[in-house]
């Protein structure tokens, strides 16, 4: 393969990337990393060949990187006007910051998600949970990730109080969503992973009651406080929640239709979860199109190929596709 043809990973936080690393290594495959956190870029310049892989997350201002999405919409949009294959481009990303883009693109697709009312300005917060009218209820960051911000209140009266004493979390962009938080007869959430805009497998995760469930293998989150009464293994440390654990045979009509919407949405890579109603309706409450993957999970489930490896493998064929249409590389 001509070393003037690479995978470029667009990102601004390092410790997601070795898994990546790896998996591309292995495979042969060429790469370089663009960390937009910091970045000069040329706009009468032109890109180089190659594909385009964006990792831009929402919680880059968790990590200090305020500005880190602003950043990367406009080397996308760069990328884009010069026909480079982008996957997850300028779209997905304004997708990827906005949970309440992401909440109208799910009920236009027909899929099922919380009942919401967005708050612009943190003095509205409990004019909006008046107008949901239901308790308990979940109020996040409309620009979130990791699950940092968001919060549950048992009743109007305890968000009303938390407001007051300024003990209310805040919201990069000044906007919140206000929710009702759905209660069914699972203790887990489900979320599903797709590559290269088809299903990949589905991931159980017994929460212990905590928001933050990054996957990550270097994600740090506090311990829960219970013991999953249903997963499929019997040994959970008491103190290793959230818990990840590969869902065997996955089937639901929420795949074909997911996958309808990513397709729609440019989303090529993504996380989306959801929890099920009493009834069992799958309730479909955020999509993560910078997702990462617990390898202990899947080590126990004796997967083939894991998520890094998918996406290595993915981005690898695409590199190929292009290094095999020379006519229309050289157009570019």
């Amino acid at each position: 393969m001509d070393t003037a043809d690479k995978v470029f990973i667009i990102h601004e936080n390092e410790d997601w990337l070795p898994p990546l690393r790896v998996a591309l290594s292995a495979l042969g495959t060429p790469f370089e990393e663009w960390q937009l956190d910091r970045h000069v870029l040329d706009l009468g310049a032109a890109p180089p060949r190659g594909i385009f892989f964006s990792r831009m997350s929402a919680s880059c201002f968790t990590r200090g990187h305020w500005h880190a999405t602003q950043s990367t919409g406009i080397v996308l949009r760069w990328l884009e006007s010069h026909r480079r294959r982008v996957i997850n481009g300028s779209a997905v990303l304004r997708l990827e910051v906005n949970k309440a883009a992401q909440q109208l693109a799910l009920q236009q697709a027909g899929i099922a998600t919380p009942r919401t009312i967005v708050a612009v300005g943190r003095d509205q917060v409990v004019a909006a949970a008046r107008a949901l009218d239901l308790s308990p209820i979940i109020v996040k960051p409309n620009q979130g990730g990791k699950g940092v911000g968001v919060e549950h209140y048992a009743s109007f009266d305890d968000l009303a109080r938390a407001v007051a004493a300024g003990e209310m979390p805040s919201s990069v962009d000044n906007v919140w969503l206000v929710q009702e938080r759905i209660t069914g007869s699972e203790d887990f959430i489900t979320r599903l992973e797709f590559v290269g805009g088809r299903f990949l497998y589905a991931v159980r995760v017994f929460t212990g009651g905590s928001f933050e469930l990054c996957p990550a293998d270097v994600c740090e989150v506090d311990p829960g406080h219970f013991r999953p009464a249903n997963a499929n293994t019997s040994q959970i440390p008491q103190d290793a929640l959230p818990w990840f654990e590969v869902e065997d045979g996955f089937a639901d009509p929420l795949v074909a239709e997911l996958e309808r919407l990513l397709a729609q949405s440019e989303i090529e890579v993504a996380g989306v979860e959801f929890i099920r109603r009493a009834d069992g309706t799958p309730v479909v409450y955020d999509i993560n199109t910078n997702t990462n993957y617990n390898s202990a999970a899947e080590s126990r489930a004796g997967l083939k190929t894991g998520g890094m490896q998918a996406i290595a493998e993915f981005l690898t064929r695409e590199l190929n596709s292009l290094r095999q249409r020379p006519a229309l590389a050289a157009a570019i």
